[in-house]
């Protein structure tokens, strides 16, 4: 089975509070490294895993891609999609990242935001999206940092005023599932190593053309303690990577 908190009413509720879901990519803090990765689009067949809002898709077609397509296993989210999408060149998809299995060479371009760190194995995922990409087609991702996943606790340790004092690593190279708390649930999110991200691409078949762990692109003097806390880190991980 898999995991689909999103169509629970209280958590998709929550989730619609997030300055992303609010905002759009502007209030995603990693959008400008990735959209730094991404490839001219112009033209192109794209294709979007886990595209929650559609906006990937939307961005996707301002640029002059051909056409779209997104995935995503919440009804929810792909209703709130289509509200916002009125484009008869993107197309929605209700299925799992996992089930997904398009004609060979389909895609020029293969983007997945903040996604692939809720499913359970990470090499199938590559060689679908290898199937389906043409030659010399991109995928551009981003997950959650190793970093960032590695204890089931996914906070800040903090001294006895709570203050934060660091952010602790655990269990780094004990790969698998990681129980935690996300907005009003508890979720689940599976761990894996930096070097799996790059070696399953690899073992794919894929060419890496870039990994990226984004800090705030604002001048650090005028951003929120929140923010500045993003030095301290590394929460995002981003890989553009290439079919020969």
């Amino acid at each position: 089975m898999k995991q689909n908190k999103y169509d629970d009413k209280a958590f998709f509720a929550a989730y619609e509070k997030m300055p992303r879901s609010v905002k759009g990519l502007a209030g995603a803090g990693e959008w400008h490294v990735l959209k730094a990765l991404l490839p001219d689009m112009r033209g192109k067949a794209v294709l979007d895993l886990g595209c929650g809002f559609g906006w990937h898709c939307r961005y996707a077609r301002e640029q002059q891609a051909r056409s779209v397509v997104g995935v995503d296993l919440s009804e929810k989210m792909l209703e709130k999609a289509r509200e916002k999408t009125n484009d008869p060149f993107i197309s929605y998809l209700n299925m799992a990242i996992e089930d997904i299995d398009f004609p060979r060479a389909q895609f020029d371009v293969v983007i997945s935001s903040l996604a692939f760190h809720y499913i359970k194995s990470f090499r199938p995922i590559c060689k679908n999206v290898y199937d389906c990409l043409k030659a010399e087609g991109t995928v551009v991702f981003s997950v959650e940092h190793p970093i960032f996943t590695s204890r089931h606790q996914q906070d800040w340790c903090y001294d006895d005023q709570g203050n934060r004092q660091h952010w602790p690593v655990d269990h780094y190279q004990s790969e698998g599932r990681r129980e935690t708390s996300f907005l009003t649930e508890q979720v689940i999110k599976y761990h894996r190593t930096l070097s799996t991200y790059i070696n399953d691409l690899i073992e794919a078949g894929f060419r890496i053309n870039a990994v990226k762990e984004p800090t705030p692109s604002e001048d650090t003097s005028a951003l929120s303690r929140e923010m500045k806390d993003e030095w301290r880190r590394p929460m995002f991980l981003i890989i553009s990577a290439q079919k020969p």
